[in-house]
């Protein structure tokens, strides 16, 4: 069969929207109709090459569909289900997903692109060549044949087009509260970035209880944004002192917690010396390849007993916490249609990271 693909022949260049051959499902494979994919930074960076990867590849991570059809050996899924795609495979059975880690699963060493699990590929464009598939489920594609390690099963009645949102930014935003960081209520908290996963770190602390939450962005528009999602303080990077007034905001001791999303080492640096003694900055957002050091004091890590963690998507359990999340969307006290910037076709998708990189969005979302 045939599917419309957005692809990555060379860095630095535009994606390409092009019809891909696309095999049937092999073993434990599973066929799937992509209703809609959300427009993430990280395919971003494989477009420039600040995440390496083996072109060409079919892009897209954050998504969700229909299944159509499934290869022998499946049983986590059947035709017709509703799914999200997480961006990780996990395999359920090696050291790490038995530990309750299986954000860390052997598999997901293959998730860069490249060919199958099997060495083989299921794209090939018209010259016959194979494309990969970024985190083995490409989902700016308007088909995709993906592992069932990949598939996460949901309630029909959820919207697609907000169910996608749920397979990347949702989920490690609130992974690195709950779980990472583990914030207790009535704490105080700093957020460095406030888009597409920085806006949902802001709401799922309000969800945790914490007392103070802290939104810095450079952007207007999204420090706006974060008041609506539950930000208590908003604070300007360009302007504002970051860590003299959080210092100010809690008597001089600074936050229990902050979340640097925005991979940017100026942030690092404000993040880490906004937080008391004690206190944790988690690292969410992806820092180019070669970034090699943090703007930290080694001194105060052990003076001031602070820690810097690092986090892969939350931390999460998809198979688990995906559905959890979309409970929490249809009980009302998860916002995602409220997250849904603008909505665009595939064949806009380069006008879609455009608006990214502007900071229009908090999430766009290519709806197929």
């Amino acid at each position: 069969m045939q599917t419309k693909s957005a692809v990555v022949y060379e860095y630095g260049q535009p994606f390409q929207v092009e019809t891909l051959e696309l095999d049937e499902p092999r073993e434990r494979e599973v066929l799937v109709r992509v209703s809609a994919a959300g427009i993430c930074h990280s395919d971003e960076h494989v477009r420039l090459g600040e995440m390496r990867a083996r072109l060409p590849l079919a892009c897209g991570h954050e998504g969700a569909g229909i299944v159509e059809r499934v290869g022998p050996g499946v049983t986590r899924c059947k035709p017709g289900d509703h799914i999200v795609f997480s961006f990780i495979p996990a395999c359920g059975q090696c050291r790490y997903c038995l530990m309750g880690f299986s954000n860390l699963c052997v598999l997901q060493s293959r998730v860069g692109g490249g060919p199958r699990l099997d060495g083989t590929y299921r794209m090939r464009n018209s010259a016959g060549q194979g494309v990969g598939q970024f985190c083995l489920i490409s989902t700016f594609s308007e088909w995709t044949v993906a592992p069932e390690e990949s598939i996460v099963v949901i309630d029909a009645d959820v919207p697609l087009e907000k169910a996608a949102l749920v397979g990347c930014g949702v989920s490690t935003a609130f992974g690195a509260v709950a779980y990472r960081a583990r914030v207790e209520p009535g704490s105080t908290a700093v957020v460095m970035g406030c888009g597409g996963i920085g806006i949902n770190v802001v709401q799922c602390l309000a969800l945790a209880g914490a007392a103070q939450i802290i939104a810095v962005d450079v952007v207007e528009a999204k420090l706006e944004a974060a008041r609506r999602f539950g930000a208590t303080q908003t604070l300007n990077a360009r302007t504002d002192d970051v860590a003299k007034i959080v210092r100010g905001l809690t008597d001089g001791q600074g936050a229990d917690y902050a979340f640097e999303v925005s991979a940017v080492q100026s942030a690092v640096s404000q993040a880490f010396a906004a937080i008391r003694k004690g206190g944790t900055l988690v690292l969410i957002g992806l820092a180019p390849a070669d970034m090699r050091s943090l703007p930290v004091s080694p001194q105060e890590l052990v003076l001031l007993q602070k820690a810097v963690i690092g986090t892969l998507y939350g931390s999460v359990q998809a198979a688990n916490d995906i559905p959890k999340l979309l409970a929490l969307y249809k009980a009302g006290k998860l916002k995602l249609d409220e997250l849904v910037t603008n909505t665009y076709h595939l064949d806009q998708i380069n006008e879609g990271y455009a608006d990214l990189v502007a900071g229009k969005n908090l999430r766009g979302v290519i709806v197929l």
